[in-house]
């Protein structure tokens, strides 16, 4: 059983017209954020622009979502986030923005509508940090990047 958590949501005004984010199948973990460009935005490759969504979001305390790019996006057109995963904090209020990039040869162009990033809600701890003289062994102690290449 997947639980189910309530989320308040606001569209912004303008933007009645777009769906809020949204499950595309039955098991789907991320729902798709959809672009809120009054126009039509072209990205030109090695560009980056951030994309309004539409939304304003109040996640529960203890909850977090991320923004994470969309594969097709990438796979078809190069198309991924700068900063991905994006973060969006329990206490942020503002517009939820994409910032996306264009990694191919083409230009890339943004449609009123269009799927340009999908979000992952998550439940999140916060850290304790207990000062210790010594870590606990393990077999991989201080091995760094590519170690067991």
């Amino acid at each position: 059983m997947v639980e189910e958590i309530r989320v308040c949501v606001r569209r912004l005004p303008g933007t009645e017209d777009l769906p809020l984010p949204s499950y595309m199948t039955e098991q789907a973990a991320g729902m798709d954020l959809f672009a809120a460009v009054a126009e039509q935005t072209t990205i030109l490759p090695g560009e980056r622009k951030l994309v309004p969504t539409g939304v304003v979001v109040a996640f529960p305390e203890g909850y977090e979502a991320e923004v994470r790019p969309r594969s097709g996006l990438a796979l078809k057109h190069g198309v991924t986030l700068v900063n991905a995963p994006g973060t969006i904090d329990a206490d942020y209020r503002g517009e939820v923005g994409v910032i996306l990039i264009n990694h191919g040869s083409a230009p890339f162009i943004v449609r009123r509508g269009d799927r340009i990033a999908q979000m992952v809600v998550h439940r999140v701890c916060r850290v304790v940090w207990a000062v210790c003289v010594e870590l606990s062994a393990t077999e991989r102690g201080n091995g760094g990047f590519g170690h067991t290449c």
